[in-house]
């Protein structure tokens, strides 16, 4: 086992990934920008270490800085946490070539899955199903309209190294298909450096489902079965839940068994998820792979008793699942997480500032994962989310009630926070009677305004 691990990132899942490393036994070592300095993962930390100014560029996205942190503590292995260096192949490839084990899958796993027209083809390979859409890259407008003639309207244009809503145009007829290939592909390339886009049949009405999976370096990939993340807004998910009412066992079954197969042909392991979109008739179409741990692990974690950040660092360091797992896994009861964002909850406009009161919830089935704190401050340099209240019940019904009372009982001051907007969506009647899809936010955000 690892003796010192750094931690490449901040936050919660800093504070996340620190807590499993001291339930393992192993020393942790924080990075922090200027405006981190007395953030929670900073304290809690063995070993602290600041990299730079708050700006990204120059602080957590700065591969030679972190690294140079990693040295100077003398760390067995680096965990990337979720978002900044955790899909950077080139950052796994430092940390390989500095004999430091990055805590996730190989560079080329992740540049295989990172291309989301390679990762298609790979499991269309092994018998995940696919969309129907084009065979690799989309050169142009034109070959674009061929495609989409044999494929039929509506589609959707992809960039292939794209992600969070960026690169994405749906086209409903032809005529519009040149422009929107053109807007797709300026965005594609100011956002990821890369214009490349290709092409799918767009569903109507989806529900977007995710399956979570475990594999470990001996050839062993298990699924840990499926999370519901439809209630998104610009395909930033706001709501996450396990099992998905849409699922069925045999369904969970059939494409944990064919995900298992496929990944473990490719060679992965750690920590993955395997995101599809779910038509009207429950049929599963793979859109793309996430190579690290979710925002959304905790709800999970609530329903199958695995601790899935422990599991990572223990494969990382050589153990098989069955000494990871120890046992089958089982699915009890029905978990629910809100994001709880820094986020004005009508404009949702980003709300930086000091907090005066913290005051999260707790009882029976209730988790908080944060690392905000009473008369801390929210910098306005990163991402919004500033709690994960995560509830588990026996079923969908108690834990709708268990996360409606959490949330009545969650008071943050100071900033606004997005816990006003749930409460809402919590007492919808379509929500709670499991009727949503992508679209559901929309149509939600756009009802209220109506009735205003």
């Amino acid at each position: 086992m690892f003796k010192k691990i750094l931690v490449a990132n901040r936050g919660e899942i800093a504070l996340r990934v620190i807590c499993a490393c001291k339930e393992l036994g192993i020393r942790s070592v924080a990075i922090y920008s200027e405006a981190d300095r007395n953030s929670l993962h900073v304290r809690f930390a063995d070993e602290a270490i600041c990299i730079g100014p708050p700006q990204l560029a120059l602080s957590y996205l700065n591969i030679p800085a972190v690294i140079s942190a990693a040295e100077i503590a003398n760390v067995d292995a680096i965990h990337p946490g979720y978002g900044l260096l955790s899909e950077n192949a080139n950052f796994a490839e430092v940390c390989e070539a500095c004999h430091i084990k990055f805590i996730g899958p190989t560079p080329d796993v992740i540049r295989l899955m990172g291309e989301k027209e390679k990762a298609r083809a790979a499991m269309k390979q092994h018998g995940v199903p696919i969309l129907p859409g084009s065979d690799g890259v989309v050169a142009s407008a034109e070959e674009g309209c061929e495609w989409a003639r044999q494929v039929g309207f509506p589609v959707i244009l992809k960039a292939t190294a794209g992600g969070g809503g960026r690169g994405m145009r749906i086209v409903r007829e032809e005529d519009e298909l040149p422009a929107l290939y053109r807007q797709a592909q300026s965005e594609a390339s100011a956002a990821f450096g890369n214009g490349d886009l290709y092409l799918e049949k767009y569903v109507e009405r989806p529900r977007h489902i995710e399956f979570q999976v475990l594999g470990d370096e001996h050839g062993n990939v298990v699924s840990l079965g499926e999370r519901e993340c439809s209630i998104q807004r610009r395909h930033q998910k706001l709501i996450e839940e396990s099992p998905s009412v849409k699922m069925t066992p045999e369904l969970r079954k059939e494409i944990g068994e064919v995900l298992s197969k496929t990944l473990s042909h490719v060679g992965y392991h750690n920590a993955g998820t395997i995101e599809f979109l779910m038509d009207q008739e429950r049929r599963l179409y793979f859109i793309e792979m996430n190579t690290r741990i979710q925002v959304e692990h905790p709800v999970t974690e609530m329903v199958t008793d695995v601790d899935l950040v422990k599991s990572q660092i223990m494969i990382a360091a050589g153990e098989k699942l069955a000494d990871v797992l120890q046992g089958p896994i089982v699915h009890r009861g029905h978990a629910i997480e809100c994001r709880i964002n820094a986020e004005h909850p009508e404009k949702f406009t980003p709300s930086a500032g000091k907090i005066t009161t913290f005051n999260p919830p707790g009882g029976t089935g209730v988790r908080i994962d944060t690392a905000a704190y009473a008369e801390g401050t929210i910098p306005p340099y990163y991402d919004s989310l500033i709690a994960k209240l995560v509830v588990r019940g026996k079923d969908r019904s108690e834990a709708l009630s268990r996360m409606s009372r959490a949330l009545g009982m969650f008071i943050v001051e100071g900033i606004h926070t997005t816990i006003p907007l749930h409460r809402r969506i919590l007492a919808d009647p379509e929500f709670r009677a499991g009727n949503f899809d992508t679209g559901f936010i929309e149509r939600f955000l756009a009802k209220k305004e109506t009735a205003i």
